[in-house]
């Protein structure tokens, strides 16, 4: 069996690097904020080129900090709007709506499934405050157009870089082009702990000390509490692990351009849509997808020739049950098609550091005969 992803060959890359980390952190006894979490916020703010990074509990914490962040510090209320794109993962809205602010959604490119940039100014309102750009699949969404409206309309720019790491635009990387920027090191991805963590990383100072404030209960100093806040921070063996990881990531993420390369140059089926040259242009491919109308029969196609995929992902979030029938998220009177179409036909592909030349072969040669 092809599996879609091998954590525990991903791990053993480094296993020996992980345990001497882990080991010095067990026999250290400070398991929290201490100095692995100190050293890689350190080295993490500087590969992404921000001046800070605060480690927290996962990627959707990361977001949500950032809004209440802003709430907290007056530049955001409760009822604001948020601009997002319609076929992001549900942690994406979640993040908007647990802060009272209401997610306006915008339809992707379908060759890129990246926020259309041309359409994000007809959704902005006098109520609008930030657009939030996710960089799905880990292809950067940052265009100059974004940064041009964020300007012109004074609003905060906030990235989902949850899949993301590593990736450019430019001299940049993903999670410095904009105000504030969310990450999770889930083990998934493309930076993974071995359990749950993320980070915020900006330049803002006070935004910088408001998060860390209300990821420590809203602590400012140990038994004041300023804020109502949340726990929710990196462990000391997560953040370790990932300072090991992180020395590995250009490296790993350029292997997985090498599989993508592979499946762009010699899937050729009429059937089965691959990316554009446009998705695969600043990719760190997190996720590799094809899209195919007759979706659900492929999959049961590679899974009788022993190889796994995936679908991101198969419900919208304007269709979850969570959300559906409410009017909580801002809908186009015309519906979101393109994010439906998207949802529906959707497959990815193995494509990992350890996602190996003869499974690439084997993964295409199926693609190839598949009628």
């Amino acid at each position: 069996m092809i599996n879609y992803l091998e954590l525990k060959k991903i791990t053993a890359l480094h296993s020996e690097e992980i345990q001497k980390r882990i080991s010095e952190v067990v026999d250290c006894g400070w398991y929290l904020h201490g100095t692995s979490t100190k050293c890689f916020e350190d080295d993490f703010a500087k590969y992404i080129g921000t001046n800070h990074c605060i480690g927290c509990g996962n990627g959707l914490d990361a977001l949500t900090l950032i809004f209440r962040a802003y709430i907290e510090l007056g530049i955001m209320k409760e009822g604001d709007e948020v601009i997002v794109p319609a076929n992001t993962f549900v942690a994406s809205i979640l993040a908007i709506t647990e802060n009272r602010l209401r997610p306006v959604l915008v339809e992707p490119r379908i060759d890129t499934f990246q926020i259309d940039d041309s359409t994000i100014e007809q959704a902005i309102t006098e109520r609008t405050k930030a657009i939030m750009i996710v960089h799905l699949y880990g292809r950067c969404a940052y265009t100059d157009n974004v940064g041009k409206l964020c300007k012109r309309y004074s609003l905060k720019l906030i990235e989902d870089n949850a899949q993301a790491h590593g990736c450019r635009f430019g001299n940049k990387r993903t999670g410095s082009l904009g105000d504030a920027a969310g990450h999770s090191f889930y083990p998934g991805k493309n930076l993974g702990a071995l359990g749950d963590a993320g980070a915020v990383t900006c330049n803002d100072d006070a935004l910088a000390d408001m998060i860390r404030s209300l990821g420590n209960y809203g602590s400012s100093r140990k038994y004041v509490f300023d804020h109502v806040g949340r726990n929710s921070r990196i462990d000391e063996i997560q953040a370790a692990v990932l300072d090991v990881k992180l020395r590995y990531l250009d490296e790993d993420n350029e292997k997985r351009r090498k599989v993508a390369s592979e499946y762009i140059n010699k899937v050729n089926n009429p059937l089965i849509e691959m990316p554009s040259e446009d998705f695969h242009t600043n990719s760190v491919f997190h996720i590799f997808p094809v899209l195919c109308s007759r979706r659900d029969e492929l999959q049961q196609y590679l899974s009788e020739r022993g190889i796994q995929t995936m679908i991101h992902y198969p419900i919208p979030p304007h269709k979850q049950k969570c959300y559906y029938g409410h009017d909580v998220l801002q809908v186009p009177s015309d519906g979101l098609p393109i994010t439906e179409r998207i949802h529906n036909e959707e497959l990815s592909l193995p494509c990992s550091q350890v996602t190996t030349d003869e499974e690439v072969a084997s993964i295409i040669s199926a693609l190839n005969t598949f009628k």
